[in-house]
Formats: C-alpha cells, sequence, structure tokens
C-alpha cells in the first residue's frame, strides 16, 4: 500500500483553540459511539485519511480532519430514526425513501451538526452532507471528504490500494471521480439499489471531463 502521504496524528499543527475543539468533539465521539468500536475507528481512520489528503492538495486541514471526525455522527442511529429525521429535516430524497436510508445520514448529520458545534465552518457540515452521494458542484473538501471515507486504512482491498497510489500523482478532482466511479460499480456488481441522483452525478463529471478534454 502506497501510504507515504498518509501522516500520523501528532504530525498536525493546529491552534490552541482547534485542538480545544478537537479534544471536545472526540469526547463526544467516543461516547456517542462507545458501543459501535469499528465505526469509531473508521471515523478516527477517515479523520487522518482526510487530512493527509488536505494537505497533499492544498486544502484546509483543520476543517478537513473535523468533517472525518463526525462525518458518520449519525451512522450509529436505526434505519427508521435516520429516516424519521430526514423527512423532518425535509431532505431532498430522490426515487423510494426506503430504499435511500443507507445514504441519509450524511445530510441528516448536517443538519444536526451545527448546534452541537456552531464553531465549525458551514463547509465542514457541507462535506459531511455529501460524502455518502456526493454533487455535482463538489468542492475540494467534499472530495477530500469523501475521498477519505473510501480510503482509510482500515479499508481492505484491490480497488482501496489503486486509489491509495494515485493519491498525489492525480488531480483532485480526477481521484475523487475515480473514486465514486468504483462506488457505482461495487454498487451495480452487487445488484445494490442504484440511487437515482448518483447516475445524474456521474454524466455531469464524464460531461465535465469531455467538455476539458
Amino acid at each position: 500500500m502506497n501510504s507515504t502521504w498518509l501522516i500520523d496524528d501528532g504530525e498536525l499543527a493546529f491552534s490552541s483553540e482547534q485542538n480545544a475543539l478537537i479534544a471536545r468533539i472526540k469526547d463526544l465521539l467516543a461516547h456517542r459511539m462507545r458501543d459501535a468500536a469499528k465505526r469509531h475507528r473508521h471515523s478516527l481512520g477517515v479523520a487522518r485519511t482526510a487530512a493527509s489528503l488536505a494537505l497533499a492538495y492544498d486544502v484546509d486541514v483543520f476543517d478537513a480532519y473535523v468533517a472525518g471526525l463526525v462525518h458518520d455522527w449519525d451512522k450509529v442511529i436505526s434505519d427508521d430514526e435516520v429516516l424519521a429525521r430526514a423527512l423532518r429535516y425535509r431532505v431532498p430524497i430522490e426515487g423510494a425513501p426506503a430504499l435511500a436510508v443507507p445514504l441519509l445520514h450524511g445530510p441528516v448529520a448536517a443538519c444536526e451538526l451545527p448546534e452541537l458545534f456552531p464553531e465549525l465552518s458551514p463547509a465542514v457540515f457541507q462535506a459531511v452532507a455529501r460524502h455518502t452521494v456526493a454533487a455535482c458542484d463538489m468542492t475540494p473538501l467534499d472530495m477530500v471528504v469523501f475521498i477519505a471515507d473510501a480510503l482509510e486504512p482500515g479499508r481492505r482491498g484491490d480497488y482501496a490500494d489503486r486509489q491509495r497510489g494515485l493519491v498525489g500523482e492525480v488531480p483532485l478532482d480526477e481521484l475523487f471521480f475515480t473514486c465514486f466511479s468504483e462506488g457505482l460499480v461495487y454498487v451495480l456488481e452487487s445488484h445494490r439499489y442504484l440511487y437515482p441522483l448518483a447516475a445524474t452525478i456521474y454524466n455531469h463529471y464524464v460531461l465535465t471531463k469531455k467538455g476539458n478534454a
């Protein structure tokens, strides 16, 4: 695995205020995921990977790190509750709501996290919202968090290793598109439900790439 770009948490340099906020987020995250050890490890791994990607691609490292920490904040609640909250917050849902449940924890958390952590940038909450489905107008921070979710050290397999090998070798938008496309391949090969918006996003980036060719 090419991990020369992957740094340790101790190598990150934040202000005292940022470190205090990170400590508070980590304490609350550990409590929230006290019965979900694997999910907790994943969240810490995504934070570390997002910060490393941010350094590699000149994206705000603090925003990337904290977005990684909280990206799965609502992954620990039940499917019924996630759907109920999505409907309560009027989260846009394409297709059958019940089939979209695995994708809703991101946008639902993005509706709730600002009250818990008002110090964080709106860009962080947007990245959290978009880490499951993506969007047609992904920002660099959005892309970093999306990619980090797929490439954190706990992810195993040829797919993850191939993508890790591209970090720093290809532009960020290209790395995002390859991650997004491989995710679609997995959905199709495993005969899972393809969220309608995913096809729209894929076609958007295909046409964008052709337009820039």
